[in-house]
């Protein structure tokens, strides 16, 4: 690789997970996803930082990005749930991790077992309901 295509790439990311910075779990992730990133192919924005701006980032919205982890690919397709996961850890090397959960099998149960983890997660690490962080959010 080039310094052009470097360049090019740190400038447009395969990948930008949009992440709650104020969720421990979620921020455990990310580093350890920075981490495995050896070719720069992630990039991250919090969605818990004051400046975040949904039109920035394909209009997903504070509430939308709370509720569930969403990610954009270089193309503008957008990704939900566990197809985030899996995308991203198949741009860090590490695919076969999260390729079961694409399987017919498995990905009702998956998908299913994700979405009561986004239901549960900010009571599971303390934080204020999702209603309560909008409000807040609002009136700021």
């Amino acid at each position: 690789m080039d310094l052009c295509d470097a360049l090019t790439q740190q400038t447009n990311p395969a990948l930008t997970l949009l992440f709650d910075g104020g969720c421990p779990l979620c921020v455990r992730e990310v580093n350890f996803l920075r981490r495995r990133d050896q070719l720069q192919r992630l990039s991250f924005v919090d969605i818990n930082a004051v400046d975040y701006n949904p039109d920035l980032h394909s209009g997903i919205s504070y509430r939308q990005a709370m509720g569930r982890i969403h990610a954009i690919r270089s193309d503008g397709d957008v990704l939900r749930d566990v197809a985030v996961f899996r995308e991203a850890y198949r741009l860090i090397g590490l695919g076969w991790l999260y390729a079961p959960t694409a399987w017919p099998v498995l990905a009702p149960l998956t998908n299913w077992l994700y979405a009561q983890w986004a239901g549960w997660r900010l009571a599971l690490t303390g934080r204020p309901s999702l209603e309560v962080l909008c409000q807040d959010r609002c009136s700021t």
